[in-house]
């Protein structure tokens, strides 16, 4: 296998992280790529009107991770770690019988708090757990539990939903309570003991809520910036599968593979990638990981038959691999130890306004122009983005560490 001998030692802690991630991943993924597709079916209703739908279950999101990043900075990342599982258990059991445009729109929004909880605190916890040089590699490890269990999820999922789609929302709810009783029994908090010490102090970072956050203008720019990206990634994960069914005729079964090559990329070539590309400035891998994106929606734009539609995978996956981890890793080591998981949270919410943003922006040039115009304004997404991380790189910003640290702390007892 790559690099066997040259992979770090992981502590173990990292790797029952690396675990939860992969039954995390396999249960939502039951669901998440056949939400537009199932919400259609049922629901009599323009294109444009289902995906302002996730547009309010991205304002849940963001509202939600607002809310958690402080909470975790101050009570720890494992108990909401657990109730967040729990909860969308509950929320998967309840989308099983909706039927209304009505229940969707109180359904997703639910959906977007309780399934926010785990990924914040999991990626708190590699932050918490490794020094900011194996950074890097660390959240390569979990991105390959979370593809790989993206590569199985949707296979099952739009297998299942050829017998029944309740099927798929149960496995996944039952997924989510085995993975809290996994975190109840084995997982350690990782909250440094020095920022418990302090918590409480009236002139520490705790007490500046977000505000230092908003001032720190090399990791808002990195943000905003990554947004873009995430518009079109959103567009492609929600109305991707729709576009192929009704525009050339690919079914749910052959659009499950289309996901799960990106997956299954991922967990077969992320920590190579990241290996290669770790020893490189951070700006600029992202800068080439955001223009071989905008490379992969073109491809969909100008794809006609199932195989063009997975070459296009292939390439924005790529893009996907030199991205993702690096950003990630970029943003923890901007991050003040007592404020890792505002950081975190914020930083995940990427996606979140991504999806808020993409999919309403997709299902108007759907609608309104053409459904092919859908990819090309994804492509100016990226586009716009690998810019403005070029000029960051030329400019050098973001890329000094928020602290130095020798060594990672260790998890507390549980």
């Amino acid at each position: 296998m790559f690099g066997l001998r040259r992979l770090p030692r992981y502590p173990l802690q990292l790797w029952l992280l690396f675990w939860g991630t992969l039954l995390s991943s396999i249960g939502q993924s039951l669901v998440w790529p056949f939400l537009t597709i199932n919400i259609r079916a049922q629901v009599d209703v323009p294109l444009t009107s289902i995906t302002l739908l996730f547009t309010v279950q991205s304002i849940a999101g963001f509202a939600a991770a607002a809310a958690l990043g402080p909470l975790m900075d101050r009570v720890g990342r494992k108990g909401p770690m657990i109730a967040g599982l729990i909860a969308s258990s509950a929320v998967l059991g309840l989308m099983s019988q909706a039927h209304t445009l009505e229940a969707w729109a109180v359904l997703l929004p639910a959906y977007a708090v309780v399934s926010a909880v785990f990924r914040i605190g999991s990626y708190t916890m590699v932050a918490d757990l490794t020094a900011p040089e194996h950074r890097a590699n660390s959240y390569a490890l979990l991105r390959m539990g979370d593809n790989l269990g993206i590569a199985a999820g949707p296979a099952v999922g739009g297998f299942l939903l050829t017998i029944a789609y309740t099927l798929t929302y149960y496995l996944a709810a039952a997924v989510q309570l085995v993975l809290a009783v996994i975190v109840v029994l084995r997982l350690a908090e990782t909250l440094p003991r020095r920022t418990r010490r302090h918590s409480t102090a009236p002139d520490n970072l705790m007490a500046a809520g977000y505000s230092i956050l908003l001032r720190d203008r090399p990791f808002l720019a990195v943000w905003g910036l990554y947004i873009l990206v995430q518009i079109a990634t959103s567009i492609v994960f929600v109305l991707l599968g729709v576009y192929v069914k009704e525009n050339y005729g690919i079914a749910e079964d052959r659009f499950g593979f289309i996901i799960g090559t990106n997956a299954a990329m991922v967990v077969l070539l992320q920590y190579p990638v990241t290996y290669r590309s770790a020893p490189h400035p951070p700006l600029r891998v992202i800068t080439l990981g955001a223009l071989v994106y905008a490379g992969g929606m073109l491809g969909f734009g100008l794809s006609r038959s199932f195989g063009a539609f997975l070459l296009s995978m292939v390439i924005m996956t790529l893009g996907e691999l030199l991205l993702v981890p690096t950003a990630t890793a970029l943003v923890a080591n901007l991050a003040p130890e007592t404020m890792r998981a505002r950081y975190m949270g914020v930083f995940s919410l990427s996606f979140r306004v991504g999806t808020g943003i993409g999919p309403v922006i997709g299902g108007v040039l759907n609608d309104y122009i053409a459904p092919v115009a859908t990819w090309y304004g994804a492509m100016i997404f990226c586009l716009v983005a690998a810019a403005g991380f070029g000029m960051l790189a030329q400019r050098r910003l973001a890329e000094r560490p928020y602290v130095a640290e020798s060594e990672a702390p260790r998890p507390a007892a549980r």
